[in-house]
Order: structure tokens, then C-alpha cells, then sequence
């Protein structure tokens, strides 16, 4: 077990993914965990599921804390940062927000040992993985720390170089989105055939489900494993044929591109020029 005082500064979704995350793995215990925002009726709703401590007083919570991750809107992100002077020299500051470099924390906060990582959605119930790097300063102890509260997430992933981050943030942050966006049309397209939409979901969701657990069991190149359900001049082939023409795969890879070099504008803009999608409180 964690023995850390642990503020989160923004209980948001991801905020209460971590918290849920590290009482359901008994690493830590409610009374270490604090939760600063300016929501009352927010700060309430998790005191009553938690038991964990709350406030509207950033500072306070943040100057007490051993760690203190920071789960803001990425556009909130320089206003709130700039009332968290009082943070101890010796703390780590975590950070879950998208485009927010090392660099841009470190200065806005005037401190050292500072994580930054990259969850995604599924992490909300424990499948999520995590892509996180740390600066220089931050100490060994606190490397396991963080990846001790990452973990609470789902799998995580250390990186030597930040850049990853961006990369990441294309695949595995932004990876949820895609996979609806698929799940969605498979579905539209087996209503489209004639099936209710009920039994429409459940082929799909169990498809994909079991081709993800197929893959990771199998062990081989999905390659592979989909020329095994390819069958020459079969139905398999004959959609494969068409996906390729409508080009498939070219779409997923100018898209991925498009939203690296995307996280990378964010990254380099100035305070209040992040829109909502990038947030890490959605």
C-alpha cells in the first residue's frame, strides 16, 4: 500500500478512474486521498462513494500532498496552475493531461519531479494502458509511485523520451474513439442487412471481444491469422477486396498521422486555445 497523501486537482472522470482504481487494488486508503475542485455538488458525490477527503481550496490540498496529480481541462490548465505555489519541493506532480508538456508543468508550477503520462477511456474500469515518461529530477521511489497509481488504471507503459507521448496520444489515447467509430458502422451495417439492432450489437461487441482475446491467446501476426479466415474467392475475401479499394488502411494511417501532428499543435499553443475533445475530464 501507498503510505502518500494523494490530491487530485480536477476530479474528473480520469481523476475518479485513479481513485477507484487504487481503493479497489487496497493501494491506497481513503484518508490519504484528497480531492480539490471548485464543484461542491462533485466534491460531494465522490466523498459519499469514496469516503476520501475534499476541498475547493487547490492550494491547500496541493501543499499537504506527497503527490499531486494533476486532471484539469487542458485549457484550465495554466490559470489553475498558477494558484499551486505552495507545493513541496520534495513532491511529485503527475500529470493526466493531454498536450501538457514536462516543460510547460515544470515552469508553470516552479517544480522539478514531474510525471506525465497518457491514459485512455477504458481505464474508467480497469483495462486502460497507460504511456508515461518522467523528468530527470523525478527520484526512483517516485518513478514506482507513479507507476503504482498508473497501474491503477490498467497496464502502463514507461518511455525515456516524451515524445512517445504525442505518439501514444494518436494510438492508444485517441484508439478508443476509432474502435467506436467501427464498432458503430459494423452495427449500422448488420440493421442495414435486416437485424434488430439489439442482435446487431451483440454480434459485433462478441466479435469484437473474442477476435482481441483470439489475438492476444494466438500469439501471431494478425496477418495471420486473418488469412486464416480468408478463404480464396470466399466472403471473407470478396469484403477484404473492398475495403482495400476504399482504402482501409490508408484512412486509419493519415488519421493516426493527422492526430499526432495534432497533439503536437496542442502541446505548442497558448492557454485557452485547447478545445473540449482534449480534455482528460470528459
Amino acid at each position: 500500500m501507498l503510505d502518500k497523501k494523494i490530491t487530485f486537482i480536477g476530479p474528473g472522470a480520469m481523476a475518479e478512474a485513479i481513485i477507484a482504481g487504487l481503493l479497489r487494488q487496497e493501494l491506497a486508503k481513503p484518508d490519504n486521498i484528497t480531492a480539490a475542485g471548485p464543484r461542491e455538488e462533485r466534491l460531494k458525490e465522490l466523498k459519499k462513494k469514496y469516503g476520501l477527503q475534499t476541498t475547493t481550496d487547490n492550494a491547500s490540498a496541493a501543499s499537504e500532498a506527497d503527490v499531486v496529480v494533476l486532471s484539469v481541462k487542458p485549457q484550465r490548465l495554466s490559470e489553475v496552475m498558477k494558484g499551486l505555489k505552495g507545493i513541496r519541493p520534495d513532491a511529485l506532480v503527475l500529470s493526466v493531461i493531454a498536450g501538457a508538456s514536462i516543460k510547460k508543468i515544470g515552469s508553470g508550477l516552479k517544480h522539478k519531479a514531474v510525471v506525465r503520462s497518457m491514459p485512455n477511456t477504458p481505464g474508467q474500469i480497469g483495462e486502460g494502458i497507460t504511456v508515461w515518461t518522467a523528468s530527470q529530477d523525478v527520484t526512483q521511489e517516485q518513478q514506482e509511485i507513479a507507476r503504482q497509481i498508473l497501474g491503477a488504471l490498467g497496464q502502463e507503459v514507461f518511455v525515456e523520451e516524451e515524445n512517445y507521448l504525442d505518439m501514444a496520444t494518436a494510438i492508444s489515447g485517441n484508439g478508443p474513439a476509432y474502435v467506436f467509430l467501427f464498432t458503430e458502422a459494423l452495427i449500422d451495417a448488420g440493421v442495414h442487412l435486416g437485424f434488430p439492432r439489439r442482435i446487431a450489437e451483440q454480434l459485433v461487441l462478441q466479435t469484437i471481444k473474442g477476435s482481441a482475446s483470439f489475438y492476444e491467446q494466438a500469439g501471431r501476426h494478425p496477418a495471420t491469422l486473418r488469412n486464416q479466415v480468408t478463404s480464396p474467392g470466399g466472403t471473407s475475401a470478396e469484403a477484404l477486396y473492398y475495403l482495400e479499394k476504399a482504402g482501409f488502411r490508408t484512412a486509419i494511417s493519415r488519421a493516426i498521422w493527422a492526430a499526432y501532428q495534432r497533439s503536437v499543435e496542442l502541446g505548442k499553443e497558448k492557454p485557452g486555445h485547447m478545445p473540449e475533445e482534449h480534455t482528460s475530464e470528459e
